[in-house]
């Protein structure tokens, strides 16, 4: 007896939201991809003016090409890194528009609740045969969807992590927000007016935070009176530098080692040590501070961008029984392979549907939002995500648990005191160690009780 075709929930039509439609499509299934933008791809717009560190070949799913393929469409030179605005242009908005997954797509479709039809959070018995009870709100109203599966690829674009350093909204900062902007602007171009002449202090030390910083010193050779200061919560600023040499990704070493060169010239200032604790409005200006109102100390600036990261939001996943580590808010099984402080070497080895599965059979999470805090993620792994998690929806365990990715290396480890070598840790082959980021790390681990330089 031939089984009724299933269908596949997918949030979220960003790259790897639509590469799990690709790979859904190919298997013979249904998938219903929910979209809360007005078009596809719509967060991967707004950082448009931002280069990828890495190039076409790293960031094109191979389903998703065999897709377009059909359409007749050319594929980019592999070896050229695109910005975000060619990225939607001459990938994401093809896909969308040109293949089959245009009537698949439902745009500005945002996703309020998911149950199960029946059930509530609590019953059990029964519980894995009910369809997925998906409801969504659009231009027309509510509106409700049933599925067999979820696939959560909604991303944390929309959930900042804010500057106060305990992890919630400093005391001030909401108040101060129109002088206050998150992730990274678009520091010379649309957002230029903004910066321009201005003081402009920028809290983080990962990739956003640095290439805002660049911007800026770039800008401050065009319009005078521009200031770049860096707030760091740590005390060790080479931390941020990255692998340089030793990146394989030769953008993202490239992106460390201009920024430590500027570093060293006196072209940013640095305030180490800066874990803010307050923003309050002094005139048109912001006085951000730092430990006790009596014994702190405080920056004024006219601008204060925040670059910490984001952060998942799981409000709409509240009836549903999820499994979270509770420090990174990831599945458990991923936590040890990117958990910032243990051995995280910024390249995570392939991982798929045994490690993303929740207790909620049918359901998984995948791309940013699959990493939950943890702030080191690239799109080619959210690619090998989603080819292992439809091919576990379509019963091919084989498939699923198939390694078919082999990771670049990023050179540093970021618990180290600075750049170091990774000795071929963090990539490379799939390991059961699930303590262990590579099978170098595992295997030195099983013969000394010691890891191989990532923990």
């Amino acid at each position: 007896m031939t089984q009724p075709q299933k269908t596949v929930a997918i949030i979220g039509a960003g790259p790897v939201g639509l590469a799990a439609a690709a790979h859904v499509l190919e298997r013979g299934m249904n998938p219903v991809v929910l979209e809360a933008g007005p078009s596809a791809g719509h967060a991967v717009g707004q950082w448009g003016h931002v280069r990828l560190f890495s190039p076409w070949e790293y960031n094109i799913d191979r389903a998703a090409e065999r897709l377009l393929a059909g359409a007749g469409w050319n594929s980019p030179d592999p070896l050229v890194y695109p910005t975000g605005a060619e990225l939607l242009a001459q990938y994401i908005e093809p896909l969308a528009n040109r293949t089959a997954l245009r009537t698949h797509i439902q745009t500005s479709s945002r996703v309020t609740a998911i149950s199960r039809v029946g059930f509530d959070k609590v019953k059990t018995k029964g519980r894995e045969q009910a369809p997925f009870h998906i409801r969504y709100q659009n231009g027309a109203g509510p509106k409700t969807l049933r599925a067999d599966a979820v696939i959560d690829a909604s991303g944390t674009w929309l959930s900042p992590n804010p500057a106060g350093a305990n992890g919630i909204v400093a005391a001030g900062e909401s108040e101060a927000s129109s002088n206050v902007s998150y992730a990274m602007p678009d520091v010379l171009g649309r957002d230029r007016a903004r910066y321009a002449g201005k003081i402009v202090a920028v809290i983080g030390s990962g990739h956003s935070a640095i290439g805002t910083l660049i911007d800026l010193v770039r800008l401050k050779r065009e319009a005078l009176g521009t200031q770049a200061i860096w707030l760091l919560r740590g005390n060790n600023p080479n931390k941020a530098f990255g692998g340089g040499a030793d990146d394989k990704l030769v953008a993202r070493g490239e992106l460390g080692a201009e920024f430590a060169r500027l570093v060293a010239d006196g072209e940013v200032s640095i305030e180490t040590g800066f874990a803010v604790s307050r923003i309050d409005k002094a005139g048109d200006q912001l006085r951000i501070a730092t430990g006790s109102p009596c014994c702190g100390r405080a920056v004024i600036a006219d601008q204060l961008v925040v670059a910490t990261g984001f952060r998942p939001d799981f409000s709409f996943l509240r009836e549903l029984r999820l499994a979270l580590d509770p420090a990174l808010e990831c599945a458990p099984a991923l936590a040890p392979l990117i958990d910032p402080n243990e051995h995280s070497c910024g390249t995570v080895r392939p991982h798929g549907a045994r490690e993303l599965a929740q207790p909620e059979p049918g359901l998984y999470i995948a791309g940013m939002k699959s990493y939950g805090r943890a702030p080191t993620f690239l799109m080619l792994t959210g690619y090998e995500q989603v080819r292992s998690i439809v091919a576990d929806i379509a019963g091919d365990r084989a498939a699923a648990e198939r390694v078919e990715l082999v990771l670049p290396e990023t050179g540093v480890c970021n618990v180290s005191a600075g750049p170091v070598k990774s000795a071929g840790c963090c990539g490379g082959a799939p390991i059961r160690d699930t303590t262990s980021c590579c099978a170098t790390d595992e295997k030195a681990k099983a013969e000394t009780g010691q890891g191989c330089g990532c923990g």
